[in-house]
């Protein structure tokens, strides 16, 4: 294993039909990674991606309905964003002023994903439709112009329960696994770990935020070098049910009561 880096790749803005993965080798090139290696993991924002593919909704465009009026009076939202919101939703748990918490393709997130930061004016970015599908088409297309196997990780800034400030997730995963699983190890006292699976595209997707950034920074993509981790064909996040998260189990319990 080499010297642990990770490095920022900035690109131009990134626009509707884009070719992604040509500005990422753009980007490359131009920063103090130099290239793709074998062994490297590239984490790119989810906006970014999903941008590129389209997954941009003009508000002025949408009609909401009824429903997407009332929750839209109940938690001060625009009905417009409501209605995309809900379309992009599995369920809607509940919400807070400005936010519905929603369930979307097993997970637990706010406004389904939607997001207008770094969108054109009066426009959402939706989430990729199929980030795994997204992360391994990156993947092989850097393989196929380069050489160079990498890991693909598509990241999102979420927020975490009873914490302030966002952190980085993997929503969508390629070439490494996105969670290790640790049980059956022993810890510094010789107690056998019997629940400990090691969130590794979690993990890889905050240090990556780092060098990302939230804002202007133009920086959607950062390469991770000296994970010392396997490049093969595994991918795809890594979800559990509702009834066995924690947090949902307690909320639901709570309901029942």
């Amino acid at each position: 294993m080499g010297p642990f880096s990770t490095t920022g790749i900035r690109t131009g803005i990134i626009r509707q039909g884009d070719d992604l993965v040509r500005a990422l080798l753009e980007g490359v090139m131009q920063s103090a990674a130099g290239s793709f290696r074998d062994g490297d993991v590239l984490v790119i924002a989810e906006n970014a991606v999903a941008t590129a593919e389209g997954r941009i909704i003009d508000l002025a465009t949408v009609r909401p309905g009824e429903d997407a009026v009332r929750l839209g009076r109940e938690f001060g939202i625009d009905p417009c964003l409501v209605e995309v919101v809900t379309a992009e939703s599995d369920s809607v748990v509940g919400g807070i002023p400005g936010f519905l918490l929603c369930m979307k393709g097993g997970t637990l997130l706010p406004n389904a994903g939607v997001d207008a930061s770094n969108a054109p004016p009066g426009c959402v970015v939706l989430l990729p439709e199929d980030p795994d599908r997204s992360a391994l088409r990156v993947r092989r297309e850097i393989e196929r112009s380069t050489g160079a196997r990498v890991g693909v990780i598509i990241a999102d800034s979420r927020t975490h329960a009873m914490r302030s400030g966002c952190s980085g997730v993997a929503i969508g995963c390629s070439g490494i696994p996105s969670v290790i699983d640790v049980r059956g190890r022993t810890d510094l006292f010789g107690r056998r770990l019997e629940v400990t699976r090691q969130a590794i595209a979690d993990n890889i997707a905050s240090a990556a935020e780092i060098v990302m950034g939230e804002a202007d920074e133009c920086t959607p993509a950062a390469v991770l070098r000296g994970l010392g981790m396997p490049i093969g064909d595994g991918e795809g996040i890594e979800s559990i049910a509702a009834d066995a998260c924690l947090f949902m189990g307690i909320l639901r319990q709570r309901e029942k009561g």
